[in-house]
C-alpha cells in the first residue's frame, strides 16, 4: 500500500451482534448492487442468534472487519472457523480424508460462506473509492488468521464471477461446480414460458402441473401474512425432509421466527393445501433480481407435488414480480427437464501445505474440465426449442 493509500484497522468480530446493523448493511448491500438477502445483517445474525450457526454447531464466527481512520466500517468478510464441512455445499470431504490419511490435520479450517446457503454472491464486502484495497486487506487478514493459527485452509464459497477472476489472479485455487437456474426471458406468463419449450417437454410439464394441482390449492405468503402458526407447520415439513435426507436439520425453530420477524417482506412461503389441511411447503427468499428456493418439506407423498411447490410455483412468482431468475438450490439434474438450465458456480481456496496445495490444484484442473464438459452436454439437452442452424 503506497503512502497515498488510506490505513485500515483490521479486527475480528466473534458474532454479528458485535457489528452495527446499519453499518454492515451499508457495505453488504450498497445501493449500486443487487440486493442479496443472505448478506443482510438480519439474515446472518439470525443464523447465530437462533443457535443455528454457533461454535456449538461447528460454526464459530470470526468475521473480519475493516475500519477507516475515522472509525467507519468500510469492509468485511463473513468468516467462520469450522470443525466439519456440513452445511457448506462445496464438498471437500475427500480433501479432508486425504490429508488426514497422510498424517495431516484438515480441521479446523476457515470458511467464508453464508451458512447453509449454496447461493453465489459477494463475499469480500466493501464500498467507496478504495473498495478494492479494502477487499484485498480483509482477504490478507483472513489468510494471516489461518496461517498464524496453524489452520489447514481458507475457503471462500459460492463467489460471484467478478470475485472468481480476481481471486484466481491472486493465486487462490478455483473450484467449479454447477447448479440449475431458471432464467426469465421476458415471459409475461407461465404459458409464455411453456411456449418456449419443445412440444413433448411442454406436454410433460402440463401433465405434472395438472397432477400436482389435482385437489390441491397453493398459497403464496409474504410480509405480514406470515404467522407463527405458518412457521409451526412449515418447521414440521422441514424436520421431515431433514430426517429423511441428511439427519439433523441445520436450522432451529427459532431461526424461522427471527427471519420472519426481521425479513418477512423478503420471504415467500409457498404452502400446498388439501382443503384446509397443509400438506407441503417451500420457503424462498426474495432478492432484487432473483427468487432463491431454500427449504422444502411435505406431510405426505403426492405425484409431482415437489416439482409444483418448489419449481413451478416459484416460476409463477418470478414472472409475476419481474425477477430475472429462480435459483432452486444445489444439485438436482431433474430440474433440467423442468426448464432450469446449468449455471456455473465457483469457490476459491487457500491451502497452507504446499504439497497438499499442488495435489488439489491438479485435481481441480481435471474437475473443472469435467464440469465444463458436463455443462455443455446438459445445455444441449434443455427442454427448450432448438434454434435453426
Amino acid at each position: 500500500m503506497d503512502a497515498s493509500s488510506p490505513a485500515f484497522e483490521l479486527t475480528v468480530a466473534n458474532g454479528l451482534a458485535e457489528v452495527d446493523r446499519t453499518a454492515w448493511n451499508a457495505i453488504a448491500n450498497p445501493s449500486d448492487a443487487p440486493y442479496d438477502p443472505f448478506l443482510d445483517w438480519d439474515f446472518l445474525e439470525a443464523m447465530e442468534a437462533s443457535g443455528s450457526a454457533t461454535p456449538e454447531t461447528g460454526w464459530a464466527p470470526h468475521h473480519v472487519l475493516a475500519h477507516d481512520e475515522a472509525g467507519k466500517l468500510v469492509g468485511a468478510l463473513p468468516l467462520y472457523v469450522k470443525n466439519h464441512s456440513r452445511g457448506e455445499f462445496v464438498f471437500d470431504y475427500a480433501w479432508a480424508d486425504a490429508l488426514e490419511r497422510a498424517g495431516g490435520r484438515y480441521y479446523p479450517k476457515l470458511v467464508s460462506a453464508i451458512p447453509f446457503t449454496p447461493v453465489a454472491g459477494r463475499r469480500r464486502l466493501a464500498t467507496g473509492p478504495h473498495a478494492q484495497e479494502v477487499k484485498d486487506a480483509v482477504l490478507a487478514a483472513a489468510v494471516k488468521l489461518a496461517d498464524t493459527n496453524d489452520l489447514s485452509s481458507l475457503h471462500i464459497n459460492f463467489i460471484d464471477e467478478f470475485e472468481r477472476a480476481h481471486l484466481d489472479a491472486l493465486g487462490l485455487l478455483i473450484r467449479q461446480d454447477q447448479q440449475f437456474h431458471w432464467f426469465n426471458n421476458g415471459y409475461e406468463s407461465f404459458d409464455d414460458f411453456l411456449a418456449a419449450l419443445a412440444s413433448r417437454k411442454r406436454k410433460n410439464l402440463k401433465k405434472e402441473r395438472a397432477a400436482a394441482q389435482d385437489g390441491v390449492r397453493f398459497e403464496h405468503l409474504t410480509g405480514d401474512q406470515l404467522t407463527e402458526t405458518h412457521w409451526d407447520v412449515f418447521f414440521r415439513f422441514y424436520m421431515d425432509t431433514g430426517d429423511r435426507k441428511w439427519g439433523t436439520p441445520y436450522l432451529t425453530r427459532d431461526a424461522f421466527s427471527l427471519l420472519s420477524e426481521r425479513m418477512a417482506d423478503k420471504i415467500l412461503l409457498i404452502l400446498a393445501y388439501d382443503g384446509d389441511r397443509p400438506i407441503a411447503g417451500a420457503m424462498n427468499l426474495i432478492g432484487s433480481e432473483a427468487l432463491y428456493g431454500r427449504y422444502w418439506g411435505r406431510a405426505e407423498e403426492r405425484p409431482c407435488l415437489h416439482f409444483e411447490t418448489c419449481y413451478y410455483q416459484a416460476i409463477d412468482f418470478a414472472i409475476a414480480n419481474g425477477l430475472k431468475r429462480v435459483e432452486a438450490g444445489a444439485q438436482g439434474g431433474h430440474k433440467l427437464a423442468r426448464g432450469y438450465a446449468p449455471a456455473a458456480t465457483y469457490s476459491a481456496h487457500w491451502i497452507a501445505h504446499d504439497g497438499f496445495r499442488d495435489a488439489i490444484a491438479h485435481y481441480l484442473t481435471q474437475e473443472r474440465n469435467a464440469v465444463s464438459q458436463d455443462m455443455a452436454f446438459l445445455n444441449d439437452r434443455t427442454p427448450f426449442k432448438k434454434s435453426d442452424p
